[in-house]
């Protein structure tokens, strides 16, 4: 007879009552345990109770851990075929949703992650079917037979398996670690945004490298051949990624420095905006129309960067008027002056001042200048204000506006 004829059979069993009875009293204790835990606000949407407890990492490993009680405790006077069908799929269940948890929450936006879930997903579904048919045994001693020679090492396909199988296991608890330990302690250990993303960038890659040896040293992997890897590495790096070890170094440099900070207004290489976000490699700055610019950190870094940011962010501006050579010039400072107290966004200290800058045959040049302190929400708009509330003024006491020497020659 077959396992799945046996199964069939045990299934048939009127004794199955007994297990399913107590296998919702262990889903009914996994939810009320993780419902009771994750009532709080702050777990909400975290790796262990997700967004509605049930589609969290916790649930299904509390019910497998009593799943399996259940089993041990029942083994001893009858058999159990419904749990041997829950076991794999709880199993499975534990496997999809660490991994979809930490992946979702390490890279919330990614859609590489949304590939890795679907393909693991299949895969765990695949061997809780075979464990279920009692096919799994079989297909792992066909796969362990199966083997190849690389140099002077045979190396079977299971063997292969189990060291991916127990890198990403191992490389997934490395990135929980680093998330939990980001989310625990660095937010609030760490105030500045900019030193909080270098810490736990660095935290997160010193875990994958300590967590990708551990698990290399676990299936008996040599690690004295990376030692070679790490050496040719080290030359690529040394001529032929110059440029690119230059914009990582400069981008730690950025973060650890603060010379710039997440917030700040810059203007770099003819571009003015705001810095969006610093990555390890370029820095993101958008502007007020709302297109945004990749800046390599190196260009940061060698290059004159004007941080309107840092310490006084008061900015001066300035206004060019032409009005007729008959105008009086006290009104027309006058005028101007109080169009600028009028005018949305001009500081009233310093008082705005009024210079007469030239005199041509053509007629008089103003120069208006006046204080802002709020420049990065652009200052094009600040001095339209003040043009507007100038010419109205000007139109309101009759003084002629005339064109400036360089139209007339234009036109000319």
């Amino acid at each position: 007879m077959s396992d799945l004829q046996e199964l069939w059979l045990d299934l048939q069993s009127p004794a199955i009552v007994l297990e399913l009875l107590g296998l919702l009293a262990c889903l009914g204790v996994a939810w009320l345990i993780s419902w009771g835990l994750g009532r709080g606000a702050s777990a909400r949407g975290s790796i262990l109770f997700g967004r509605r407890v049930v589609d969290g990492l916790l649930f299904p490993t509390l019910s497998l851990v009593f799943t399996f009680g259940l089993k041990l405790g029942l083994l001893k006077v009858q058999h159990v075929p419904v749990l041997k069908v829950v076991l794999p799929i709880l199993v499975s269940l534990v496997i999809i949703r660490l991994i979809a948890r930490v992946l979702t929450a390490v890279f919330p936006a990614s859609q590489g992650a949304r590939a890795i879930e679907r393909v693991v997903s299949w895969l765990a579904w695949g061997l809780a079917v075979l464990w279920i048919t009692g096919l799994l045994a079989p297909a792992i001693e066909e796969l362990d037979s199966l083997t190849f020679t690389l140099g002077k090492t045979r190396i079977s396909v299971m063997h292969v398996i189990d060291v991916v199988m127990t890198s990403s296991f191992v490389l997934v608890l490395s990135l929980w670690l680093s998330a939990a330990i980001e989310n625990r302690l660095l937010n609030r250990a760490v105030s500045d945004l900019s030193m909080r993303r270098v810490a736990s960038n660095a935290l997160r890659a010193i875990l994958l490298v300590i967590g990708a040896l551990f698990a290399l040293s676990s299936l008996g992997v040599d690690l004295t051949a990376l030692s070679v890897l790490g050496g040719a590495l080290g030359v690529g790096i040394g001529f032929g990624l110059q440029k690119l070890a230059a914009n990582y170094v400069s981008g730690f440099v950025i973060l650890l420095e603060r010379s710039l900070r997440i917030g700040d207004y810059v203007r770099v290489d003819g571009f003015e905006g705001r810095v969006t976000d610093i990555k390890t490699r370029y820095t993101l700055v958008r502007a007020n129309n709302g297109s945004e610019s990749v800046v390599p950190n190196e260009l940061l870094i060698t290059q004159r960067v004007e941080n309107l940011s840092l310490e006084s962010s008061n900015m001066l501006q300035t206004c060019t008027f032409w009005v007729g050579l008959e105008s009086d010039v006290a009104q027309v400072q006058a005028l101007l002056v109080g169009a600028a107290l009028s005018a949305p966004r001009v500081m009233p200290e310093p008082v705005p001042v009024t210079l007469l800058a030239e005199v041509a045959p053509q007629g008089l040049r103003f120069t208006l200048n006046f204080w802002m302190d709020d420049p990065a929400n652009g200052q094009s708009s600040a001095r339209s204000g003040v043009n507007i509330a100038a010419l109205a003024a000007l139109r309101g006491a009759g003084v002629l506006l005339v064109k400036s020497p360089q139209e007339v020659v234009l036109r000319s």
